[in-house]
């Protein structure tokens, strides 16, 4: 699913157009984006949590030429979603596999 199908899938369920559905959408990726960039994590309940880890400085090497490089300290991104979200995600999937069973 593309942000595209999101819009669409969004707008058809709020009566809102696709432009507006769109613009609040944007808004939400700039607000994470920021809110992550400013080292604060957030927590949407039932859904998960985004937070920024530190990667310690280390050895590593590069696959195709197996040379040792260093690569420096950084921060990564993450996601961690709820357990109600897993779940949901689990329950549908088993039903899904049980109709194609059938």
């Amino acid at each position: 699913m593309t942000k595209a199908d999101i819009v669409d899938k969004v707008a058809a369920g709020t009566g809102l157009t696709k432009l507006e559905t769109e613009a609040i959408i944007e808004g939400f990726f700039k607000t994470v984006i920021e809110s992550l960039k400013d080292g604060k994590g957030i927590e949407i309940r039932g859904f998960g949590s985004y937070k920024v880890k530190k990667k310690n400085p280390r050895q590593a090497r590069n696959p195709k030429t197996g040379e040792q490089v260093f690569v420096p300290e950084h921060y990564v991104p993450t996601f961690k979603f709820s357990r109600e979200f897993k779940d949901i995600v689990n329950e549908g999937m088993k039903n899904n596999e049980q109709e194609a069973a059938s």
